[in-house]
């Protein structure tokens, strides 16, 4: 295969590398990954996927021109000839339009990128989905794989996500990080009604009406005591921590 002078020395020619056999592959066939450019030539752009030869991302798959050590979210696939090829138009492989989901299905995510209203993700490898600002305490990383759950599907089929379960299963999650915290503090935080939404996303990670509804139960199961200034956990909640 000819190529142009890398911008930096290889210990390998493109397409061929010895070391990676005994890695785990980085992504699979049918799979959408974030991947390093390890080499561009005449013939393309070839990406690192974990496997003893790289993967070619030809130019007619390309939306920009990739550069080497950068990284490309991409859908790996096999052409008419069986071999393994990338490609960063990943509407030419996602629906729009879900047919065999629905709500409070978990599912697997890959970050694709901002908008508006939130972070466009890919929803097993098949779909888009949109995960709302407004449900997200941490920005997540654009390539970076997340568990997720379906939170709504729309009537066009598309699909609104969520990072945590529906209902009970969901209440249970902010629960136990509501615990986690109080631990850390010495069984005793102040929040509560009157802490603003912005404050309790920022310490527990979730909304304020999870919040409120979370802490409803863990005082329900006499897990914590609901004071003025705040919450504190219960004598059972450490004995039963203690014996864990």
């Amino acid at each position: 295969m000819s190529r142009s002078p890398d911008p930096a020395p290889r210990s390998s020619a493109p397409g061929r590398r010895a070391s990676s056999s005994t890695r785990p592959p980085l992504a699979r066939i049918g799979e959408v990954a974030y991947l390093k450019v390890v080499a561009v030539n005449t013939t393309g752009a070839f990406l690192d996927w974990g496997q003893p030869k790289d993967v070619l991302l030809p130019f007619a798959e390309q939306r920009f021109r990739p550069e080497v050590g950068k990284r490309v979210l991409v859908m790996l696939y096999e052409d008419a000839q069986g071999r393994p090829v990338a490609s960063m138009r990943l509407d030419r492989f996602l629906a729009d339009e879900a047919t065999d989901l629905k709500a409070g299905d978990q599912v697997a995510l890959v970050v694709a990128e901002r908008t508006d209203l939130g972070f466009k993700a890919v929803v097993d490898h098949r779909y888009w989905g949109l995960l709302y600002a407004d449900d997200i305490v941490h920005p997540p990383r654009r390539g970076q794989r997340l568990t997720g759950y379906i939170k709504r599907v729309r009537e066009d089929g598309r699909l609104d996500l969520a990072m945590l379960p529906p209902g009970e299963a969901g209440l249970d999650v902010v629960g136990d990080k509501v615990l986690a915290l109080l631990r850390c503090h010495g069984g005793f935080v102040a929040l509560g009604d009157k802490t603003p939404a912005a404050e309790i996303k920022a310490r527990v990670g979730v909304s304020k009406s999870a919040f409120k509804q979370a802490v409803g139960r863990l005082y329900k199961k006499r897990l914590i005591t609901i004071e003025a200034e705040g919450i504190r956990l219960t004598r059972e909640a450490i004995d039963n921590a203690s014996s864990d």
